[in-house]
């Protein structure tokens, strides 16, 4: 099965032009103001209605409250709406009714034990992250480039295809989805030359290595 690629946290025409052009399978908006990779719902529909029917649009947010998640719904019209933060699973069925989109969970993982959330998750939403936990103190959940131990996942088995986030780049993709056999990737900071600042040669690389293996 070929992989499918995400590519998150794109700002700009020509990146996202780039991540297209590549095939990547999803590309995500992150609507989350502390990130460096920030849009509003407007401004990223300006930018991401390029990419319907070619990629899957992605939502990308941290304990979205209903307001924000209808005013998303209302105008980027994501087909994934990506919850990063601190929501509890019956959460996932409000987010659906409110938005009409598909969701994903991503869930911090250090050490095995933290895979127990995927058990209680895996009934509530279409797919599942499973990304580094962020450091002590960040005041991000994810795109800090960080990676957790790969061989965690070595022969574990999930009700839905599932993504690998959390320190991916073009020159450890191929040895990750070697370990981990993950039927998608999630990459942004991976792919970036500066905190929000995309690189539109990395993402073809990046790409290019995750189909290759």
């Amino acid at each position: 099965m070929t992989t499918k690629i995400k590519i998150c946290g794109l700002t700009t025409l020509d990146t996202l032009g780039v991540a297209l052009e590549g095939g990547a399978d999803f590309v995500g908006a992150v609507v989350f103001p502390k990130s460096p990779r920030h849009l509003d719902p407007e401004a990223a529909t300006a930018l991401f209605e390029r990419a319907r029917g070619r990629a899957k649009i992605v939502a990308v947010t941290v304990d979205p409250d209903d307001a924000l998640l209808q005013q998303i719904a209302r105008t980027l019209r994501p087909d994934f709406i990506q919850l990063h933060g601190s929501e509890a699973p019956g959460r996932a069925e409000r987010v659906r009714a409110l938005t009409g989109a598909g969701v994903i969970k991503a869930l911090p993982i250090r050490q095995a034990d933290d895979f127990a959330a995927a058990d209680v998750w895996s009934n509530e939403v279409d797919h599942l992250m499973f990304d580094a936990k962020p450091p002590e103190g960040s005041a991000l959940p994810g795109g800090v480039g960080h990676s957790f131990d790969w061989t965690l996942l070595a022969d574990r088995e999930f009700r839905h295809p599932w993504f690998l986030a959390g320190g991916l780049n073009p020159d450890n993709v191929a040895e990750a989805l070697r370990i981990t056999a993950a039927p998608m990737v999630d990459v942004s900071s991976g792919v970036e030359s500066a905190p929000g600042v995309k690189d539109a040669d990395r993402i073809a690389t990046f790409i290019q290595s995750a189909r290759r293996s």
